[in-house]
């Protein structure tokens, strides 16, 4: 919780919204955390955002708008309901609503609206920072292969209330969308140190679903 905490700080600076341990900052924060210890996530919890920020330290340097990629990291997975189409889109407007109150200027926080938005993963990005959000929300898919496994298991405990044969079809499908994509990774940064293993992590997980 301490690196989530430095995060927070962090982002509130780079936005110029401090104190970051003021009551109403501290109040988001905390409400943001308890989304993502929600008792239904198995996944989208506080180990991912963690993960998430963890891959934004090394590449903080990357972004044009560092406070907005590391508010849109906090917030990209704030709403989450399994059975739900439209997580992003209400966790996109939380996230507006949340920086205009606290006074951050209407551009960025649109900025921030837009780049969760891009956490869909349903168009290509439109910006070096909606790239990098992207890679990074996608980082878990290069991770090493005993964290891959464990993230596909907690997907499929996500979607436990799924039919086994429905669900390993939807899986592949999925995978095999991301493995015909020409690259996973649109920064160089995370196309370098990412891409074959995370291929290689996606051909695995096809081949256990097709057994």
């Amino acid at each position: 919780m301490s690196d989530l905490a430095a995060s927070w700080r962090r982002a509130c600076a780079a936005l110029d919204v401090v104190p970051a341990d003021s009551p109403a900052l501290t109040t988001l924060r905390d409400e943001l955390v308890a989304r993502y210890a929600e008792p239904h996530r198995r996944y989208h919890t506080l180990q991912h955002l963690g993960e998430c920020i963890a891959a934004f330290d090394p590449v903080v340097a990357l972004a044009a708008h560092p406070g907005e990629v590391e508010a849109t990291l906090w917030f990209h997975d704030a709403v989450y309901d399994v059975k739900a189409h439209d997580n992003e889109v209400r966790s996109a407007a939380w996230a507006e609503r949340a920086l205009l109150d606290a006074g951050v200027p209407i551009e960025p926080a649109r900025r921030v609206h837009a780049l969760v938005l891009a956490t869909r993963h349903d168009a290509l990005p439109t910006s070096a920072d909606a790239w990098l959000v992207v890679d990074i929300d996608l980082s878990i898919l290069g991770a090493e292969p005993a964290r891959f496994d464990e993230y596909e298991h907690q997907i499929r405990q996500e979607y436990a209330w799924v039919a086994n044969d429905v669900f390993r079809m939807k899986r592949r499908e999925l995978l095999l969308h991301f493995l015909n994509c020409p690259f996973l990774y649109g920064t160089a940064y995370f196309r370098g140190r990412l891409e074959h293993r995370a291929r290689e992590n996606l051909r695995r997980s096809v081949e256990q679903l097709e057994d």
